[in-house]
């Protein structure tokens, strides 16, 4: 885990909202223009139990152009909290045929009726961003009616705003939803904000928005999204301007928030007190040897290169001995005498994923085993408030649920931030028993905490220390491995 106070960097290629849905992270108008997000970290998600709690989702309805985004967009700055996912059901337009993009040309097609969505992908996707798991939503094009190649990934969310002209139309998308706003806005005004944003946005003419308007949008609102009005929950007359409205929203969001938050990193230290060591747990088996380079690596008077160098042997070690708990399958192969030996093949794709900044330290060594192994980041660092780790910026393997996955962090104290890692590989789909965390150094209080929560990940470490101090370091232990390899204070 990082140390506190380390500003998180990140890039992204577009934070900017639109109409597709996108990620609203808290930034610096100087950071936007770079592209480049400083956010402060999500916070646990989960429980002590590596239990998940699910986001609060917002669904928000309205006619055309009432105003849906812009109160989404209010609501998000009034809440003030990071991990806000917007998602717009405008995304999940099905793409047209040939024949119905002709219709489109015409104005002869009805983009405002619910056959016009794909609610299937909407509820898969809005389901799996519910349960914590990383998606990728379609990007829809209205000036070739669409879908784009490219997707957008969302993964990591507080709260979760899904707006949409149809999205209460559908029980299980509404079902889904925790609060539902209906956006009232007067016919007049939404007219004229259609006409503004179809011309200038979507590249069409006058003439044919007003005939799109007239026969198929004021008929679909008077048939489809009117009646929906009886299941919002709140319904907003005048959209964004009733800041009455839009404060009581806020008020209650931020209080299901508050319930539902999560701070148990100084129940982690004496948890499980006095239990035996977890099956789940392996030690590479001692000998004077290991003992002698934890000696060296564990001496306040070691320099700096002697550190690297004992401790990177240390490493080679851990790790050689980790490769024998991945699959492996009989081969047969020929000597060079001819003859044949009958050995062994690894049987899995394995991929490598560090705890940013201690967890980088091991990157070298792995590759001395496996050369082209991908390699992941994960960034979490300690909140000076809560104390609790905070996600700051992931990056990992396009498909890493297919992936047996290493995890890297130099030393396991509470296992906050191990649980945190944990709990981000099995939202992006890769299997409990398919990540193997390797460390130099556990303390007792951090294996329990992590086998406790995830008992089918396999801890490797080199050595097991007793007890975590009250600043969470581990007794002995090191001191901040980062500092010591990297030089820095």
């Amino acid at each position: 885990m990082s140390k506190p106070g380390e500003e998180a960097v990140f890039h992204t290629s577009d934070t900017t909202p639109t109409r597709h849905g996108s990620v609203m992270l808290t930034s610096t108008p100087q950071a936007q223009a770079r592209r480049t997000i400083f956010t402060a970290g999500r916070p646990p998600w989960y429980d002590a139990t590596g239990e998940t709690s699910h986001p609060f989702v917002i669904g928000i309805t309205g006619g055309s152009a009432s105003g849906k985004t812009t109160v989404a967009q209010s609501i998000i700055e009034e809440l003030g909290v990071r991990w806000v996912v917007l998602m717009s059901l405008d995304s999940f337009y099905k793409a047209l045929t040939e024949e119905e993009k002709e219709q489109a040309g015409r104005n002869e097609y009805n983009f405002d009726h619910p056959n016009a969505f794909d609610y299937d992908c909407a509820v898969e996707t809005l389901k799996k961003l519910r349960e914590g798991k990383g998606v990728e939503l379609p990007v829809y094009d209205f000036s070739t009616h669409s879908r784009l190649k490219e997707t957008q990934k969302m993964y990591g969310a507080n709260v979760i705003l899904f707006e949409g002209i149809m999205a209460f139309h559908n029980p299980e998308l509404r079902a889904l939803m925790d609060m539902k706003i209906f956006v009232d806005t007067d016919s007049d005004i939404r007219l004229a904000r259609r006409l503004r944003r179809d011309i200038a946005e979507r590249g069409r003419d006058l003439v044919g928005v007003l005939e799109q308007y007239s026969k198929f949008v004021k008929p679909s609102f008077d048939e489809f999204i009117y009646p929906t009005m009886k299941y919002a929950d709140v319904v907003v007359p005048r959209g964004a301007d009733n800041l009455v409205a839009l404060d009581l929203i806020v008020k209650h969001v931020k209080r299901q928030l508050t319930s539902r938050g999560h701070n148990f990193r100084d129940q982690l230290i004496g948890a499980h007190a006095g239990e035996k060591m977890p099956d789940s747990l392996h030690v590479l088996p001692s000998t004077r040897q290991i003992k002698g380079l934890h000696t060296m690596i564990r001496n306040r008077d070691c320099p700096r290169d002697e550190l690297i160098f004992y401790s990177q042997r240390l490493m080679r070690l851990i790790m050689e001995y980790s490769w024998s708990f991945l699959p492996f399958k009989p081969k047969t192969v020929t000597t060079p005498r001819n003859i044949e030996f009958e050995g062994k093949a690894l049987d899995a794709e394995v991929c490598a994923v560090s705890i940013v900044r201690a967890g980088v330290t091991m990157e070298s060594t792995l590759r001395e085993i496996a050369k082209e192994i991908p390699i992941g980041k994960i960034l979490i660092q300690t909140d000076e408030q809560s104390g609790e780790p905070a996600l700051h910026y992931y990056s990992l393997p396009q498909h890493i649920g297919k992936y047996h996955v290493i995890l890297l962090d130099s030393t396991i104290a509470t296992g906050a931030a191990a649980l945190m890692a944990i709990r981000v590989l099995l939202d992006h789909d890769v299997k409990e028993e398919h990540i193997i965390f390797l460390s130099l150094i556990a303390a007792t209080p951090g294996i329990h905490a992590v086998a406790y929560a995830f008992p089918k990940v396999k801890i490797i470490t080199s050595e097991v220390d007793e007890t975590v101090d009250e600043n969470f370091f581990i007794s002995p232990g090191i001191g901040n491995f980062g500092d010591l390899y990297f030089g820095t204070n």
